[in-house]
Parts: C-alpha cells; sequence; structure tokens
C-alpha cells in the first residue's frame, strides 16, 4: 500500500497542519505496517505555477522543448505519477485568507488532469480515482465551521471537497484544528481535539 504525505504551510515547525498530516501518517504506519511513504513539501520545495508554455506544450505533443520547460513537464508528470500510485493522501492544510495556500493550488493544477484524473463524458464530467483514500488535516486561526459567523468565507475545506468529488473522492475524512490564533489557551485544546481524532482513525475508510 502507498501513502502519499503531502504539506503546504510556510510555517514550517510552528505549523499546526504539518503537526496534524505527521500525526495522521504515523497512525496509518502503525495501522498498516510495511506501508510507503511518499512525502512532497510544498512550501519547501514550491511547484511553479501553470504558465501558457506548459499548457501548450501538453497540448501540442511535441518532443521538443527548451530546457526549462522540459523541466517543468517532466516535475508534472512526476507529480501527476506520484497521485496516481498513491492508495491514500494525506494533506497538511493552512487556511490562508479563506482559502487553500497557493503552493497547494499549484499542485492541483498538475493533478486535475482531463483523461487522468477524470474525463468529460455525455452525462457530464466523471472522475477516475474515486478509489484512493484522502485525508485532509486542516488548521484555520479563527472559526470558520458550520454554524459560524465567519462560515462563509471558509473556501478551503469546501473547496478541496470540491476538487476531490470532481476527481470521484466524494467523502475525504477531515481533521481540523480551528481557532488556533485565538489564544494559547484555544490552539492548544483545538490541537489535542484534532489529535485525538487522528488517533481514532480506522485501518479504512
Amino acid at each position: 500500500m502507498k501513502l502519499l504525505h503531502l504539506d503546504s504551510s510556510v510555517l514550517g515547525g510552528n505549523s499546526v497542519s504539518r503537526t496534524l498530516s505527521a500525526a495522521t501518517v504515523a497512525q496509518l504506519e502503525k495501522l498498516h505496517p510495511g506501508l510507503s511513504v511518499t512525502y512532497r513539501d510544498l512550501a519547501a520545495e514550491p511547484i511553479p505555477h501553470l504558465s501558457g508554455a506548459y499548457l501548450s506544450a501538453g497540448f501540442s505533443g511535441e518532443a521538443s522543448h527548451a530546457p526549462e520547460l522540459q523541466a517543468d513537464l517532466a516535475l508534472g508528470t512526476a507529480v501527476l505519477e506520484e497521485f496516481l500510485a498513491a492508495d491514500i493522501v494525506v494533506i497538511g492544510v493552512g487556511l490562508y485568507n479563506f482559502s487553500v495556500p497557493s503552493q497547494l493550488k499549484a499542485w492541483i493544477d498538475r493533478i486535475a488532469i482531463a483523461g487522468k484524473t477524470f474525463r468529460y463524458t455525455e452525462k457530464g464530467p466523471e472522475g477516475l480515482v474515486g478509489d484512493k483514500r484522502v485525508i485532509l488535516a486542516i488548521a484555520r486561526g479563527g472559526f470558520y465551521g458550520p454554524g459560524a459567523p465567519a462560515a462563509p468565507y471558509e473556501h478551503g475545506e469546501t473547496y478541496l471537497r470540491a476538487v476531490f468529488g470532481f476527481l470521484g473522492v466524494f467523502n475525504p475524512e477531515v481533521i481540523v484544528a480551528e481557532g488556533i490564533a485565538m489564544g494559547p489557551e484555544q490552539r492548544e485544546k483545538s490541537i489535542a481535539a484534532a489529535l485525538s481524532q487522528v488517533a481514532d482513525l480506522p485501518a479504512a475508510a
């Protein structure tokens, strides 16, 4: 069994989402001895945002490109293959200005590929990776959950649910630590509650 672990926070050791994603992977390694883990730090080694040249090259099918574009195309292929090969995907996600970090958006743009992870049919789009288990480890500075006054501003979890639903994963597992910027006591309480969720993760979704 293969697991792809992604982190997107720029906060390094101070990141709550990184703490949660690491704990999630550790829990899954306990549940699945011999689990093969591939790790990609999207903040430390950012994936370039999409360019017109990248998209044109992908559609043209030409074999010869400038070295920089060749490297970008090779990276895109590697990122897609990592995702396709994974049985489980664990993503550490911070809520930045109401949405996901741009580094994570750049990764999504490399894996949401027609003919690879979804396809268009006469009945509309169809996701092709519905057999994957996706776990989102999310940290939010404020309170954005259902019923909270700021809930309409939450475009991180909702966006990721939409993206993965489009790809065929309709029920990602979500672990959230909220209100971590609301003082040390609330931060500690929220992290402890989220880690308790991690400890209760089942072997299979």
